[in-house]
């Protein structure tokens, strides 16, 4: 019998050898003199003094912590303050605060699918996918972006109730869902789509309202949205939006609803001074989208592998996670902070740096990239380096 250990520290080695494992990074204010393009802060909002001063007014007047659950004492006017505000800037019936946007997936995911069946895209994010196991529910997995495929599983289904989960941005290719057409595909079936706006807010659409905003099915009473308030908005948090009935819902019977501990006032109040910036710059999504294809097409004009970005995300995809490690580890040395993102996170064969854009990037900043991204390119036509292609 081995100790209880040993097999945990048998696998930690093979994730090792693979390319695999994880290491905490504790950084500076200033993300240790480099340029961040590995953060979600699209707006580059999270150090604004609005923000800041915002949250220091609300834990002034509200304390650190909300203090229990939303349910017993963590709910405070600050909160429906924000859920109210949430609401009406994303044209949704009511919103309802989560102190996480997982938390906000697990909740509308598990609660509102639980017992029939849930269609959920390939990409989808690892909140959606833990949602689905959470609900117990017979799950079918279709290909990315594929409509046709979720209006297939929708029509042979055996179950009375179904529900159609995407992500709207997907947090690493960076594309758009094909929002309209499984809209469609769900009312052809009576199911409910549920639509995880979390890269959407602040950077798609008027003002950054969101991409089902921008395909004009805000006002539709059969899609659910998530959010968080983590990336455009520079706080922290989740929401879900919707009906009165599905937050009704969520209320009576989300688990990681009612037994969390509300979000920090400083979160809510942060959020908020967020909510009050875009509404009055309608050019700051804009910006980030902008960035996000300048971005791209240094990538592409070095012969990397990319995609046309939707929204603020831009994947160069590298193909083996320890090439993508070394590639990661030479952007940083050059000044420049990215994203490696090695599977799970991604399939096999698709390990790749995400670049995230930002408001706030200046043309300086994209001459490092440059700088960055050419070394990156030399990296890989390196022919010592063809061990490190493999994925293994």
């Amino acid at each position: 019998m081995t100790g209880p250990l040993d097999r945990l520290r048998a696998a930690a080695a093979e994730r090792e050898a693979a390319g695999l494992r994880r290491t905490l990074r504790p950084r500076t204010p200033d993300h240790d003199g480099l340029l961040d393009l590995a953060s979600n802060d699209y707006l580059g909002l999270s150090r604004d003094e609005r923000l800041v001063e915002a949250a220091v007014r609300a834990t002034r007047e509200w304390g650190a912590g909300s203090t229990g659950s939303r349910l017993v004492t963590g709910s405070t006017r600050l909160h429906a303050e924000l859920e109210n505000r949430l609401a009406a800037f994303a044209g949704a019936a009511g919103a309802l605060v989560f102190s996480s946007g997982y938390l906000a997936n697990l909740a509308a995911v598990a609660a509102l699918g639980r017992g029939g069946l849930i269609v959920s895209d390939a990409g989808n994010h690892a909140s959606i996918v833990d949602a689905c196991r959470l609900s117990r529910s017979r799950v079918v997995v279709t290909p990315h972006g594929d409509a046709e495929a979720v209006d297939k599983a929708l029509a042979e289904r055996a179950e009375e109730h179904a529900l159609v989960v995407t992500d709207a941005v997907f947090s690493v290719d960076g594309d758009l869902a094909p929002l309209r057409a499984l809209h469609e595909a769900a009312v052809r079936h009576g199911a409910l789509l549920v639509v995880d706006e979390a890269h959407a807010l602040g950077v798609v659409g008027d003002h950054g309202r969101g991409a089902v905003h921008a395909a004009g099915l805000a006002g539709c009473a059969d899609i659910v949205r998530t959010v968080t308030l983590s990336k455009s908005l520079g706080s922290q948090g989740g929401a879900v939006l919707g009906a009165p009935e599905v937050i009704g819902t969520l209320v009576d019977t989300g688990r990681s609803f009612i037994f969390d501990t509300g979000l920090a006032p400083a979160c809510a109040g942060a959020a908020l001074a967020a909510l009050d910036i875009l509404e009055s710059a309608a050019d700051l999504p804009g910006r980030a989208r902008l960035r996000a294809r300048e971005l791209a097409a240094l990538a592409r004009g070095l012969g990397l592998e990319t995609a046309d970005p939707a929204a603020a995300v831009v994947p160069v995809v590298l193909g083996s996670p320890r090439l993508a490690l070394s590639a990661g580890a030479l952007c940083a040395e050059l000044g420049v902070r990215v994203g490696c993102f090695r599977p799970p996170s991604v399939p096999r064969g698709r390990s790749c740096l995400r670049l995230t854009a930002r408001a706030d990037l200046r043309s300086d900043d994209l001459a490092v990239v440059r700088g960055a991204l050419t070394a990156v390119a030399e990296l890989t036509m390196l022919p010592e380096l063809g061990e490190l292609r493999v994925d293994r």
